[in-house]
């Protein structure tokens, strides 16, 4: 009887314990992404290292993060995924689009 007096608080505990890490993780947000990482994860395969590569620097920045955010059809593809559907945000986009320019500016 003790015995199972000890199980059932264990589990008691845990479930508390694991309750609680539940509600915290639900509350921390993700820290934004710096534009390097997310450009060395998920740019470079079709921009090249230097943003050489399908990246029109006569676009305005606003048309810039537009097609960041919602994406671009190309000639024929490879197509400028929506990458605000996966959670990029309008600040996010503009800070890659910064970091690509710069990029692009470097010899």
């Amino acid at each position: 009887m003790r015995k199972l007096s000890a199980i059932i608080a264990g589990l008691s505990a845990t479930a508390l314990l694991s309750g609680m890490l539940v509600v915290v993780a639900a509350r921390t947000k993700a820290a934004p992404a710096e534009p390097a990482d997310t450009y060395k994860s998920k740019c470079v395969a079709c921009h090249g290292k230097k943003a050489e590569k399908k990246f029109d620097t006569s676009m305005s920045d606003d048309q810039m993060v537009e097609a960041v955010l919602k994406g671009k059809k190309a000639e024929k593809p490879p197509h400028m995924p929506a990458y605000g559907e996966k959670g990029v945000t309008a600040e996010q986009a503009k800070a890659l689009v910064d970091y690509m320019k710069q990029l692009k500016a470097t010899p």
